[in-house]
């Protein structure tokens, strides 16, 4: 009988002190963490920005477009999406964005779903990360009216093409769109499939995300979330 007990207490004592070793090393300094933000727009008044969230554009000419959450029950995450609602002068060449630098992004993931609603000059529209100010930052987008998906960065204003994919899109249909950047790595996903691998170092520091359009390109984002590698 103490024979027993005293296996049994060994056995107790062993499996604590292997649990112990097993939850220090998953733990350990220097692992990797992730950690996620969401936006899905629902607790902002219709008509308003996201907290920090701040309207600009590159390359302006005239005031700026409009920029404002909106109710619309086809939204995935609800019945709200934000959305460029108002070209007040439509430019080829001017790129609309709606960004924070609330959050500072390196390396992880950039997730969106996004619906072109109209625009003559352009369609659709994406996300922006690693941005350092309103003229230099890195680019995902998709066009229907273009049917391509790209990846660019803009340099002091002037926008350079990374990669590019024929693609097949209709305005008025919610689509989901992922960036993964690891280091200089620059991966694009639409509805889930990757279609644009690409490797740049032109910005190598963290910086805010945003959204974007170009000219007059009106459209609506929700779900923006983001899964940052710590």
């Amino acid at each position: 009988m103490n024979t027993r007990r005293a296996l049994t207490s060994a056995t107790v004592v062993a499996t604590t002190g292997l649990m112990l070793v097993l939850t220090a090393f998953t733990a350990r300094p220097g692992s990797d963490k992730k950690v996620t933000k969401t936006w899905t727009f629902e607790d902002t008044a219709v008509g308003k920005l996201p907290a920090g969230w701040k309207v600009e554009a590159t390359n302006q000419r005239g005031p700026l477009a409009t920029w404002q959450v909106v109710a619309d029950t086809t939204a995935p995450s609800g019945k709200q999406a934000l959305a460029l609602t108002k070209i007040t002068r439509a430019f080829g060449g001017t790129f609309n964005l709606c960004w924070t630098d609330s959050v500072s992004f390196l390396d992880g993931e950039i997730t969106v779903h996004f619906k072109a609603i109209k625009g003559e000059e352009d369609q659709g529209g994406g996300v922006v990360w690693r941005v350092r100010d309103k003229d230099n930052y890195y680019i995902s987008r998709a066009n229907p009216l273009e049917n391509n998906f790209r990846i660019y960065y803009v340099k002091e204003g002037a926008r350079r093409t990374l990669a590019s994919a024929r693609i097949k899109l209709t305005h008025g249909v919610w689509y989901e769109l992922k960036i993964a950047h690891h280091s200089n790595h620059i991966e694009g996903f639409l509805n889930g499939e990757k279609m644009l691998t690409t490797s740049d170092s032109t910005f190598s520091r963290a910086g805010g995300v945003g959204l974007w359009t170009k000219a007059d390109a009106e459209t609506e984002f929700d779900d923006f979330a983001l899964t940052l590698k710590k």
